[in-house]
């Protein structure tokens, strides 16, 4: 097998196990999914890009790996692909017919090549959801049909397969709602997130605090500014990143790693399609962007790039104060469900005796210190979440497919909060989860599942 594809094939499923992610309905390593896409796109060509664009094309929208992060391990053209098959839309964009049509524009606008790894996606994506979940499998089988009508110059036996085996899907769910009456409808419920008790201060905390909070001024030379000079420059200023202009705006940018000899214009990078947003974005829109890029420029002024934003700046304390706030009212929505659904102390036997006694302890020191509380008010997140996901009607209500992927979440969520609260580095090992949470307040804000 080529190089890059073998290189691809490692890094992709490195990326994906090392966020523990599987897929939905089988619990299979992903790697499965991404194995049967470059399946379906060998049978069709040899071309060894595409076929490392096929290990990688969910790597920067579901893992910490960034576009540049490809492009620096696999050259622009797999780059590009890889570009060309990562959703752009953002978790503000609306609900998700909206953003889906926004992906959609972005993929019609993408190479053949590109197009042909999306059609093997769709097919094994197909399959899989149609077996497991026919509920949301009817919302999927209308988004691959409005997809197959902009990848129709991709791979013509792919297209042909894609449409067969949708609606060989199609008629196996008819086939299964005429045996059974009815099926749901898909159940879109994000109440780990948000109910009626909570919504509005979930949306203050969602609205309250935008990119322009955190976003620090965007340096910039003249496209014809000597790169040693502005090497020299940006070393002093400690700026890694710099836009570029011309006629006097910035119309893309450089890294100071690439300038060597010549003029900054000979170095000019484009800003990324969903790069650039306005400063009134909210925080949850940058960390998206930031999911998928190195760097996410701001339009502060509106008249073009002036702000940038990069990973290291959601330490800041005005991005903590808002994740601790988000985690904060996702404990308490928890806590409300509980004491509505068990009287008193009933919600007991769902946890270990060594829970409850370290509940009890910290019941004791705050009765010493004065302070009132209930037993249930001393216990951790992971416990609360517990009490809920013991239960099956619970798990669903949380909107999880699965006990493991309950606690995996949880788990996070407490890793989280306690490196948070005590001013630990949340960058390193938190960020998938910082990303898949603010997506998903996002999706509840708008009343729609973040899938």
């Amino acid at each position: 097998m080529n190089e890059i594809i073998d290189k691809a094939r490692d890094y992709a499923t490195q990326a994906h196990a090392r966020i523990d992610q599987r897929r939905k309905y089988s619990n299979q390593a992903y790697d499965v999914h991404l194995k049967k896409v470059a399946e379906l796109v060998e049978e069709v060509t040899d071309d060894p890009h595409m076929l490392a664009a096929a290990w990688l094309h969910d790597t920067v929208e579901d893992t910490a790996a960034t576009m540049q992060d490809i492009e620096k391990l696999f050259g622009t053209e797999v780059a590009d692909l890889v570009a060309d098959l990562t959703d752009v839309s953002l978790p503000g964009d609306g609900n998700r017919a909206q953003r889906k049509a926004i992906d959609r524009e972005h993929i019609a606008l993408a190479s053949s090549r590109a197009k042909t790894v999306k059609l093997a996606d769709l097919i094994d994506n197909c399959r899989d959801i149609s077996h497991h979940d026919p509920r949301f499998a009817q919302v999927f089988m209308v988004e691959m049909e409005a997809l197959l009508r902009v990848l129709e110059s991709g791979d013509e036996v792919l297209l042909k397969r894609a449409h067969k085996t949708l609606m060989q899907c199609r008629e196996k769910l008819e086939s299964s709602t005429a045996k059974n009456n009815h099926i749901p409808s898909q159940n879109i419920d994000q109440n780990l997130y948000t109910n009626l008790n909570n919504e509005r201060a979930m949306r203050l905390f969602a609205d309250a605090f935008c990119v322009q909070d955190i976003a620090e001024r965007l340096g910039s030379f003249d496209s014809d500014t000597s790169a040693v000079k502005a090497k020299e420059l940006m070393l002093s200023k400690d700026w890694i990143v710099a836009g570029l202009r011309q006629g006097g705006l910035v119309t893309g940018y450089i890294l100071r790693d690439d300038l060597q000899r010549g003029c900054c214009g000979d170095y000019q990078r484009e800003i990324g399609h969903g790069q650039l947003v306005t400063g009134d974005s909210s925080l949850s829109n940058v960390i998206h962007v930031l999911t998928h890029h190195d760097f996410c420029f701001v339009d502060i002024l509106g008249g073009g790039p002036s702000g940038i934003v990069l990973r290291e700046h959601a330490q800041k304390p005005i991005v903590r104060m808002w994740l601790f706030g988000v985690v904060t009212i996702i404990e308490t929505n928890i806590l409300h469900r509980i004491e509505e659904l068990y009287a008193g102390e009933s919600w007991t036997r769902f946890l270990t005796e060594q829970r409850l006694n370290k509940a009890r302890e910290m019941q004791s020191e705050r009765t010493r210190r004065g302070q009132h509380c209930r037993l249930v008010d001393c216990l951790q997140l992971s416990d609360k979440a517990q009490i809920l996901i013991a239960d099956k009607t619970q798990l669903e209500w949380l909107g999880f497919p699965s006990k493991r992927v309950a606690k995996k979440v949880i788990k996070d969520l407490d890793s989280l909060r306690n490196n948070l609260a005590h001013a630990q580095d949340i960058i390193t090992h938190d960020w998938v989860q910082i990303a898949r949470m603010t997506q998903r307040i996002e999706a509840a804000m708008h009343g729609v599942a973040a899938e």
